[in-house]
């Protein structure tokens, strides 16, 4: 990506709320008896929704902070609803695909991330837009392309989600985690 079109933040993490959401259409559309898919897709979903989290923890928040009327609210809901979510992956993680639980499990997970997304797509993005120029959603969607490179893939419920802690704790956590899924092999398909 290299034109402002292209790195501009609201349209970079719309593009993830979509890839996000063709997987858990795909995860919706599988049998049952498809566990290995099932586990593939439900961890790669995992590891983009963690990129995704911490990506707009570090540079969107802020930047609503700042930027937007009212953006200490609309930040700290979305760091709630992060909080939240980053628990249900926790415990998606920690259960058998094969687990009952496993189904409602996701199905939680799938319930929150939509309505987190209708949010900041139907609220926090515009109003972003309002109070910011071009320039500077470039500048957001190139930092938050970066951050999403060394950034954890697996949730960490306790970590901070606030900068500066964040920031200092996110790029060695994702050194970690991505070390631990090259042995692992989770997140290839």
């Amino acid at each position: 990506m290299s034109t402002v079109q292209e790195t501009d933040v609201v349209a970079v993490l719309t593009h993830d709320h979509r890839e996000v959401e063709q997987m858990f259409t795909e995860l919706e559309r599988l049998s049952p008896s498809d566990m290995e898919r099932r586990r593939q897709l439900t961890e790669k979903a995992i590891i983009e929704l963690v990129r995704h989290a911490v990506a707009e923890e570090a540079y969107l928040y802020p930047a609503v902070r700042r930027a937007v009327p009212g953006g200490d609210q609309l930040a700290d809901r979305e760091l709630a609803e992060h909080a939240e979510a980053e628990k249900t992956m926790k415990r998606l993680e920690q259960t058998d695909v094969a687990d009952p639980g496993h189904a409602a499990l996701l199905k939680q997970l799938m319930m929150e991330i939509r309505t987190h997304i209708r949010e900041e797509e139907d609220e926090l993005f515009p109003k972003l837009r309002a109070h910011s120029d071009v320039s500077q959603l470039a500048e957001l969607g190139r930092k938050v392309q970066a951050i999403k490179k060394i950034a954890p893939t697996r949730p960490h419920p306790a970590a901070p989600d606030k900068p500066p802690a964040n920031m200092m704790v996110g790029p060695l956590t994702g050194l970690v985690d991505r070390m631990r899924d090259a042995i692992t092999g989770r997140g290839k398909d």
